[in-house]
């Protein structure tokens, strides 16, 4: 007989998580600085080593002065036009499709939050072929990637009762995971260095599948 979890909903990030978009994410942020003639980002454990939230922070670690360009009017939307381009490329993380269906069938519902904008969301999920599995999305309204904190607290605010697992790839995940007071494991796949997401105390997991060990 299956154990019944003690966790009412599990929260998905998506960017890495869910999504393999690594590989892009870096070839974006290249396009950009290669185009400026900045040093670009030799491979992806540079790439993970450098990336985090804000966003705004991690533009000016790799080089981008705010000064000569905007983020909002100018950098923001050429990445966004790079990564629309390229993500139609990328696939689910190993592993995903059956963690998710397994879940579904122990009936705990599946929320997905993500920095993302959310009409953009919705249309990556709904080409994946995992739309089914949610029973809610959420992102946000703009492009910005800001923060989805707010988002998760509103969450929690409309579902007290509930014992949330979250499931993401960066710091940010278990910093929004602290705000509501959930568990959180971190997938050591995506866009943050094992490393980094190592000091945040956390369950790290390589597999998505090795979700299921926490259920």
């Amino acid at each position: 007989m299956q154990k019944h979890s003690i966790y009412t909903h599990v929260i998905w990030d998506f960017n890495g998580t869910i999504f393999d978009d690594v590989q892009l994410g870096m070839d974006c942020v290249n396009i950009m600085l290669s185009k400026r003639g900045l040093p670009i980002l030799g491979d992806k454990e540079t790439y993970r080593r450098v990336f985090g939230f804000p966003i705004e922070d991690y533009y000016r670690r790799v080089g981008f002065d705010f000064e000569k360009e905007d983020y909002h009017t100018v950098l923001a939307p050429e990445w966004v036009a790079l990564y629309v381009e390229g993500e139609p490329h990328c696939r689910l993380n190993e592993g995903v499709r059956e963690t998710m269906g397994e879940i579904s069938a122990r009936n705990i519902p599946q929320i997905m939050l993500s920095a993302s904008n959310l009409m953009q969301l919705k249309a990556q999920v709904s080409r994946l072929g995992v739309a089914c599995f949610f029973d809610e999305i959420l992102g946000l309204d703009n492009i910005h990637a800001r923060s989805k904190a707010l988002l998760a607290i509103q969450w929690k605010a409309e579902n007290p009762e509930s014992i949330p697992l979250l499931v993401g790839d960066t710091e940010h995940d278990a910093e929004v995971a602290a705000e509501i007071g959930a568990d959180c494991l971190l997938f050591t796949g995506g866009h943050q260095a094992e490393e980094i997401l190592e000091a945040k105390g956390k369950p790290l997991i390589s597999n998505i599948t090795h979700v299921l060990k926490y259920l």
